[in-house]
């Protein structure tokens, strides 16, 4: 069973409407497997969605960050990044079998 972490790894600012507002959240989904794992990046950009719920920069968590990214994901977008770590995992424990270049009987 694969558990998946949700990670904001770094975060764009501008100083309007407000000090320190976010406009762009580089984040990370992890997928842990047992001994395997393997994840994903990608970027959220904001407008003034969060505005009429203006959370100071600094009181601001990982939860709250990943809420506004999954937010703007939607249910089908969390499960298409999901399936991309899953399918990394799957390849992880069973290897695809990749084709070799053997030489020629004959030669």
């Amino acid at each position: 069973m694969t558990t998946y972490i949700w990670t904001v790894i770094a975060m764009y600012t501008v100083q309007q409407p407000d000090a320190n507002y976010v406009v762009n959240a580089c984040w990370r989904l992890t997928g842990v497997d047992g001994q395997y794992s393997a994840y994903i990046e990608g970027n959220n950009q904001f407008g003034s969605q969060q505005e009429s719920n203006f959370i100071p920069y600094s009181e601001l968590t990982n939860d709250i960050v990943i809420g506004w990214v999954q937010n703007a994901l939607g249910v089908q977008g969390i499960a298409n990044y999901q399936s991309n770590v899953q399918g990394q995992i799957n390849s992880l424990i069973n290897p695809p079998v990749t084709p070799q270049n053997t030489p020629l009987p004959w030669a």
